[in-house]
């Protein structure tokens, strides 16, 4: 096998005539680093073991490890159909090198390094913001002028589940379940088998809606059976729910999926925060009318472990939980479903914010981050995505937020969740639901936290959320530095810091003010160089874990 390294054009015998959906695979320019780049994901071992599980139900496991792996097809077609064809040129080459380029575009699900802002490490060709989801080369204005002369096609092309193609003379739009077809019929079918396995008769009801749901692109039927489900062993992530890959208009949703067993231990734990959740979104700085109210709303939340991830839950950002549907009307309706990745969020904070905190913050407060508060960080970061404004109010008319927000929507809402979640954790702490000796903790684990997340650059939205925050909270005084370099909380700034933030963020929310969103990033959203050159001292310690699955995976 040829040599795939180094700068100068280099074709690997048969990856010239791989075709994968968007053109043909060739691998160029590649980054002379992949070593060093992989190092960044420490290799954590994810164990499942079936034992206790009868016939039928490694049968059904079995069928929605199956249906996973077609949406997995999907993703890379939405993404960069291009890596399939270099992802599997590469395979069985004895060569490391190899190998290695072969893992980095798994990792990535792309050509386009995740974590060092999108950058390309094959070819110099970079990230198109809308992936191959709308045709190259369009810009977002440029999109708006022509809906705005043909107006009978905004609603197409402002579908979060078409893709758009053509050229600026004759738009045309395709419905995923169009688009996607032959990966969707198969992954109903494993849907519908699954559900013929299951002893659960609401699980299967969901199942066989949600097969249906995937023919159509009309989840809402399929999303009310999901979040009505009662503490099920067996669960599924399984939609294009978030919008991660379209920077370009903020709206098209990418396939996702996550096979689910319940942790039946620590879901018990979770009651303390379901029955205040209405509470919370009452207390909100935020005009009244713009907070719907939650009383009465459906807020389950299951900590499961997950043998099985696909999609926009694999590559790149490990998730270690989720809010789930993102339909404001299912939020309206019924409210949402927090699921909680025990197994991943293990491996996140052993191997990652812990690690990172001794190094960048004081002693004695990297020692207040614990597992246990980095869980309860993420549980109220869950559970504010589904609080706050519903819609945006604009001219008196209600518009859907992410619409009015655009691409700055997934890093504003990331925040809004960091944020509030942290606004929520103290407002329980004021009301006697949680320890008060417990605070320091939840604030100094968050804090730890970002200094994880920031690893990832502004590209993500994840990282441009938590940037943001960080710059804020310094502004504030609430985070600073002492003498030896160490950042340090000022554990008494931080409720009003927060408070203010969380205001603000809350506020471009509901008034679905883009350019106010723009310039608010725009403002916080750079690392500082101080922050830079402290990070430098956890080069080391991986930015993220790469899970080592019982199960195989790949593209085809």
């Amino acid at each position: 096998m040829t040599n795939v390294f180094g700068l100068l054009l280099v074709l690997i015998p048969g990856a010239a005539a791989a075709v994968a959906a968007g053109g043909k695979a060739s691998i160029q320019d590649v980054a002379p680093d992949l070593e060093q780049r992989l190092a960044r994901f420490k290799p954590v071992e994810m164990p499942f073991s079936t034992e206790g599980l009868s016939a039928r139900e490694r049968k059904e496991l079995d069928e929605l490890v199956a249906a996973c792996r077609d949406l997995e097809n999907i993703f890379w077609r939405q993404d960069d159909p291009p890596a399939i064809g270099i992802y599997k040129s590469l395979a069985g080459s004895a060569d490391p090198r190899d190998k290695a380029l072969r893992h980095f575009v798994w990792l990535n699900a792309s050509r386009y390094d995740l974590i060092d802002e999108n950058k390309p490490f094959i070819g110099k060709e970079p990230l198109p913001p809308g992936r191959a989801l709308y045709p190259r080369g369009l810009t977002r204005d440029q999109i708006e002028e022509y809906v705005g002369k043909h107006p009978e096609q905004k609603k197409a092309i402002f579908d979060e589940r078409t893709v758009v193609s053509g050229n600026l003379d004759k738009l045309t739009t395709t419905p995923y379940h169009v688009k996607f077809h032959r990966w969707l019929v198969s992954a109903a079918g494993h849907l519908r088998r699954a559900a013929s396995f299951s002893d659960d008769k609401d699980f299967a009801r969901f199942l066989s809606l949600r097969a249906q749901a995937l023919l159509t692109d009309d989840y809402y039927p399929s999303d009310l059976a999901w979040v009505a489900l009662k503490d099920p062993k067996f669960d599924v992530i399984f939609a294009p729910y978030e919008t991660y890959l379209d920077d370009l208009l903020g709206i098209k949703t990418s396939y996702g999926a996550a096979v689910l067993v319940r942790n039946e231990t620590e879901s018990r734990k979770l009651a303390v925060f379901q029955k205040y959740v209405g509470d919370i979104q009452d207390s909100l700085p935020l005009a009244k009318e713009d907070l719907p109210s939650k009383h009465g709303k459906a807020t389950p939340m299951e900590v499961m472990d997950t043998p099985f991830r696909a999609g926009d839950l694999r590559h790149g950002y490990q998730a270690v939980a989720d809010n789930l549907p993102n339909d404001p009307r299912i939020h309206d309706k019924v409210g949402s479903k927090k699921v909680f990745f025990k197994n991943y969020m293990d491996a996140r904070v052993n191997e990652v914010i812990l690690p990172v905190a001794k190094r960048v913050m004081r002693a004695d407060q990297a020692a207040k981050a614990s597992a246990e508060g980095c869980l309860t960080d993420v549980m109220m970061h869950e559970i504010f995505h589904g609080l706050g404004p519903g819609y945006a109010r604009r001219d008196g008319k209600r518009i859907d937020i992410r619409e009015a927000i655009g691409p700055a929507f997934s890093g504003l809402e990331e925040a809004k969740a960091d944020v509030g979640g942290m606004f929520g954790l103290k407002w329980l702490v004021d009301h006697g639901a949680l320890p008060a000796e417990r605070l320091e903790e939840y604030y100094a684990s968050y804090v730890a936290g970002i200094f994880r997340t920031v690893r990832f650059g502004t590209a993500e939205a994840h990282g441009k959320a938590e940037m943001m925050e960080f710059n804020y909270l310094v502004e504030q005084g609430a985070v600073g530095r002492d003498a030896s370099g160490r950042y340090v909380v000022d554990y008494a700034k931080m409720p009003d810091a927060i408070a203010k933030l969380a205001k603000e963020l809350l506020e471009i929310e509901a008034t679905g003010d883009r350019s106010r969103a723009e310039r608010w990033f725009g403002k916080y959203g750079s690392m500082p160089a101080e922050l830079k050159s402290a990070l430098e001292a956890v080069r080391d310690i991986p930015v993220d874990f790469d899970p080592i699955i019982p199960f195989p995976e790949g593209v085809d």
